[in-house]
């Protein structure tokens, strides 16, 4: 019988995940004296074996915002479906082993086929190449209300990537600059710039000009209204979709 779930936390945490101290349970958090368990890196069937094993437990946990979108099961009679399982597989392999000895015993049969011309026309879109080329975008990505760095404190780790490239890059933390080479269409008008640490992004589009083989670009950012979480840190509550006044808070 498959169990439904879905995770919730109704009172998110505003502790650093990255400032507690990791122990064989999960991270300990020194404000409220608790492990808490990382699912954020866990696969929806580790999630879910998770649950399955920590019923009627409290749990405090770090998640994936994604992850509160998400709808997990796990099997409650996993030993009996493995029977079951391996019953049919059993049996597949006795039919299969069966029919192949029937297949032994008909006489071949040597059919010659004719090899197919290629057809002299094409009919579809012609591909157009567009040319390639090299921009530098270099600056610095400073605080909007100190027009300093952004506190390494509070955000710490700060990456950088653009929207043509999947390769990051590490912002200076006492400086705040940074540089990106990328390879990009030479029609392109703009560029999507993301910043992040894992736990927070910040994206926003600029005007690109591939004339322009370098481009200093300074970026402002209110870390506070324009960082937005990744993940979410707190008490954990299980919704179970088949019977939601069984869950965990």
């Amino acid at each position: 019988m498959k169990k439904k779930f879905s995770l919730e936390i109704k009172s998110p945490c505003h502790e650093n995940f990255n400032n507690m101290i990791p122990n064989a349970n999960g991270s300990f958090c020194n404000s409220c004296a608790k492990n808490v368990i990382d699912l954020s890196t866990k696969t929806n069937s580790e999630v879910a074996k998770f649950i399955a094993e920590s019923k009627d437990k409290n749990i405090c946990a770090l998640l994936n915002v994604s992850q509160l979108e998400q709808t997990f099961e796990y099997d409650t009679h996993p030993k009996n479906n493995n029977f079951k399982y391996a019953v049919a597989v059993a049996a597949s392999v006795l039919l299969t082993s069966n029919v192949v000895a029937q297949d032994n015993k008909q006489p071949v049969t040597t059919v010659q086929t004719c090899e197919a011309k290629p057809p002299k026309r094409m009919v579809g879109k012609i591909a157009v190449h567009q040319k390639v080329v090299a921009v530098t975008i270099r600056g610095k990505v400073l605080d909007s209300s100190t027009k300093k760095p952004i506190s390494e404190t509070l955000y710490p780790n700060l990456m950088m990537y653009a929207n043509a490239t999947t390769k990051t890059v590490k912002i200076n933390p006492k400086t705040g600059e940074y540089t990106i080479d990328l390879l990009v269409n030479e029609n392109i008008k703009t560029i999507i710039i993301y910043i992040t640490n894992g736990d927070f992004r910040y994206s926003k589009e600029f005007p690109l000009n591939t004339k322009e083989k370098i481009k200093t670009l300074d970026i402002l950012v209110n870390p506070e209204q324009e960082f937005h979480s990744l993940k979410i840190l707190g008490g954990m509550g299980v919704n179970y979709i088949d019977d939601k006044k069984n869950s965990l808070s």
